[in-house]
Formats: C-alpha cells, sequence, structure tokens
C-alpha cells in the first residue's frame, strides 16, 4: 500500500470512528430541587352511583376471590388486602399543568386483567407542594361507556353508570386536547377519547397503515388450540401497548410508543430494525380520527428493557424514560441497574425510522447536594430505583418532573419490606434539554 492510500485509508478510519462516537448520546447530571410523594395506601371513595362492589378493592389479587376485607395478608410487605375504596396512586401518565399542577392516570388496578375487576379507572388533578412535599386532589374524573360505545363486553355491562374497571382497559398514557382527553391502552392496544366528565366517546383498534395490532389481552383475541392458527402478522406483546404517549404542540397529531417488542411473525422473532431492537411509535390525527401510514422506531438498548412515558417539550424534541424490570438495592433480587430519560427528535432518525439518541440522564445517578430527599440520598447521590417508572414532563426551560408508578402493594424499590409510595420529584437538567 502506497503511503498516500495508508493516509487516505486511516482518514476514513477516522472519519468513520468520529460518526460513530458522534452518534452515541451525550450524558448529562440532573440535580434534584424538590420532592413530594403521595403515601402507598391512598384511596378515594367510588363515585355514589356505582355498584356496592366498588366500595372494597384487591378481592382477586391472591389467586381467588376474597370478599373479607384485610383478609390477605403479604409477608413481602406486612400489608394486607382486600382494601376499603378504589387505589389513587399508581400514576402511569402526566401532564404539567403550570403553577405545581399536574394531570395524573391511575394505572388499571393490580397489575393484569385478571385481578382488577373491582378497580374503577380514573385520571386526576393534583397539586403538589413542593415545601412540604404533599400531593392534593383537587379533581377527580372517572371512565364510563353510558353510550355504549366499547366494542365488547365490560364489566359493568348491565349497570346504569357502566363506569370502566381494569379489567376492561389498562390505561396508561393521557393527552388533554380541547377540553376532551386521550388516553392509550395496553390490552388492545387501543386508543380512545373521552370527554371532560371522562364518558367514553370513541374506541379505536390499532391500525397504522391499515395494519391491525392487536395484544393476547385483547377482547377478540382467542388464544388457539396448541398446533392451531397462527399468529398476526404484528402482535403487541402482553403488557406491551401503549405506555407513553406524546402530543404535538398544536394538538393536532398524537404519538402512540408501545412499550415493548412487537412479535414478528415473519422472523418468527421480536422486531429489529438496523439491528436494533425498536419499539413501534405511531402517528394518529385526532382532527380527521384517523392513523397515519408513518412508523418511527425507538430503539432500546436492550431487547428486555421497556419505556415508561413519552411527551414532547418542544417542537419535535421529546423526553421517553427506558428503564430495565428490576427495582430496589443490593438487597433485592433483581436490583434497579438501567434507569434512563433520553432526549430524542421525531425530525432526527435513520433511513429505516429509527430515532437517534441525542442525550440521556440516569435516575440513578441524581446530585442531591442539599440533601433534599427525605430518603434514598447516599454520599449526595439521590437514586429512583423504581421497577415502573412511568410519568415525565417538562415543567419550565429548565426543569422536568419525574414520578414513579408505584404497583401498590406490590412493589418495594425504596426500601427492603416496604411497599412503595408515589414519589415526585423536580430536577434540574438545563444543559439536558438544550443539547444538541
Amino acid at each position: 500500500m502506497t503511503r498516500l492510500a495508508s493516509l487516505a485509508t486511516f482518514l476514513l478510519a477516522s472519519a468513520s470512528a468520529a460518526t460513530l462516537a458522534a452518534a452515541e448520546p451525550q450524558v448529562f447530571t440532573a440535580t434534584l430541587r424538590a420532592h413530594a410523594e403521595l403515601p402507598g395506601p391512598s384511596f378515594l371513595v367510588a363515585p355514589a352511583d356505582a355498584p356496592e362492589m366498588f366500595d372494597m378493592s384487591g378481592r382477586f389479587t391472591d389467586g381467588e376471590r376474597v370478599e373479607t376485607l384485610y383478609g390477605i395478608f403479604d409477608e413481602k410487605t406486612g400489608l394486607s388486602r382486600p382494601f376499603p375504596g378504589q387505589p389513587l396512586q399508581g400514576f402511569s401518565g402526566i401532564r404539567s399543568l403550570g403553577d405545581d399542577r399536574f394531570l395524573v392516570l391511575t394505572d388499571n388496578g393490580f397489575g393484569s386483567k385478571a385481578n382488577s375487576a373491582d378497580v374503577l379507572l380514573m385520571f386526576n388533578v393534583i397539586e403538589v407542594d413542593w415545601e412540604t412535599g404533599r400531593v392534593m386532589v383537587e379533581k377527580t374524573t372517572w371512565l364510563s361507556d353510558p353510550d355504549r360505545i366499547v366494542p365488547f363486553p365490560i364489566v359493568n355491562e348491565a349497570t346504569e353508570s357502566r363506569f370502566l374497571t381494569g379489567a376492561d382497559f389498562d390505561i396508561e398514557s393521557i393527552q388533554p386536547v380541547g377540553d376532551h382527553f386521550w388516553i392509550g391502552d395496553e390490552f388492545g392496544p387501543w386508543l380512545f377519547e373521552v370527554d371532560a366528565e371522562g364518558r367514553i366517546l370513541q374506541v379505536l383498534a390499532t391500525e397504522p397503515g391499515g395494519v391491525l395490532h392487536r395484544s393476547p389481552d385483547n377482547a377478540f383475541v382467542a388464544t388457539p388450540n396448541a398446533g392451531g392458527a397462527a399468529a398476526e402478522e404484528m402482535v403487541a406483546m402482553r403488557s406491551g401497548g401503549y405506555e407513553g404517549m406524546a402530543l404535538s404542540e398544536d394538538g393536532k397529531t398524537l404519538y402512540p410508543l408501545l412499550e415493548k417488542l412487537v412479535w414478528d411473525a415473519g422472523a418468527g422473532a421480536p422486531e429489529t430494525v438496523s439491528d436494533k431492537p425498536v419499539l413501534r411509535m405511531f402517528e394518529f390525527d385526532t382532527e380527521a380520527g384517523a392513523w397515519g401510514d408513518t412508523i418511527r422506531y425507538y430503539p432500546l438498548e436492550a431487547a428486555n428493557h421497556a419505556i415508561g412515558d413519552f411527551n414532547i417539550i418542544g417542537g419535535t424534541r421529546a423526553l421517553i424514560i427506558e428503564r430495565d424490570g428490576g427495582q430496589g438495592g443490593d438487597w433485592s433480587e433483581k436490583p434497579a441497574m438501567f434507569k434512563r430519560i433520553y432526549l430524542v427528535d421525531l425530525d432526527r432518525a435513520d433511513e429505516n425510522g429509527v430515532l437517534e439518541k441525542i442525550a440521556y440522564i440516569d435516575l440513578m445517578d441524581i446530585a442531591d447536594p442539599d440533601g433534599v430527599a427525605p430518603r434514598g440520598t447516599t454520599d449526595r447521590v439521590f437514586t429512583f430505583p423504581f421497577v415502573t417508572i412511568e410519568d415525565v414532563d417538562r415543567v419550565d426551560e429548565t426543569t422536568i418532573v419525574v414520578a414513579n408508578d408505584n404497583n401498590f402493594p406490590f412493589s418495594v424499590g425504596r426500601e427492603e419490606g416496604r411497599a412503595d409510595d408515589n414519589e415526585f420529584i423536580l430536577l434540574d437538567v438545563a444543559d439536558f434539554l438544550n443539547a444538541e
């Protein structure tokens, strides 16, 4: 090889290395500004016109029906259930409303379709007093289907009020559009619209580009006999439907994002694009009520990761929580290792539609120099070691809010032997938000 050719080869290799390095996301430090929490055992009284059975919740969480209040004892946490009332906590979606007020979506109940039939679905407006660390409920909106819009039988089918339950939908993401709300579900996965009073206006199957996506928990999916019918072309994993759903600044486009990989029946494996495990991100026109053809892909750092929330913070720039399935510290059977928030831009993707990860902050390495947190700080480093961190949004030009879904009473991430609370944190992340 000539000296000139060697130099050209070296320059080409250097350029390739520089391009690869540039593709790596930048890492920024988050600093804890404030901390608040809603205690795990926080419950609401069911609506007066709800069936009497909803005066208690959690009766199906032990593999069989238990009608005795506190009749199930959990040695892991020392708590007993069923509980009086409806679980308030377990927030799986958030939007900042300004003035320390937030729209939050309560998850479907106790973790599955089978055990959540006595849990009523709701969303709330809360106010956080960051000085005292208290979380207060301003307004609760219960979801219902009085006009029989839901295309499948619901738990309260024969009642007049027809309140929706955690056995009907697994609600994970919410966006306000005008005086209505759009909600993303995991069971279908379904996308549905409710009015200001929580009444169902429409329920839509997931059909971007005319391709139907359904999960094993979809009401219209029948489990085949052994050796029976083949899977559909694209099958969303159980508990892998819409975990995050962003809204464009003009309110005209929703971007539902699946929590987990879809099963590619053609390949006989979970989907990959550009040799990366990816999650599908769709587009939905709120004015036309129609799915778009564009599909973007969010690249996971590992195939067993999942996303927790997804919100646009300005233009096409957005925040996405990516997490592993661990919780807690060294005392845990499966400690939390990977809990990050990534900055992406919906206009920055490769030729296959795979998004570029611009930057990230590590929720297991949050600076707490002033000792703001009441628990969780060691050597001025605060950690957020929860299995399901499912809430992130921008509060102002330099600050974001982050919160966990505490899966009460089952998740134990903060302290061994103690069921998690719903923790809310404000993080100073000015440099992260301005990363290019």
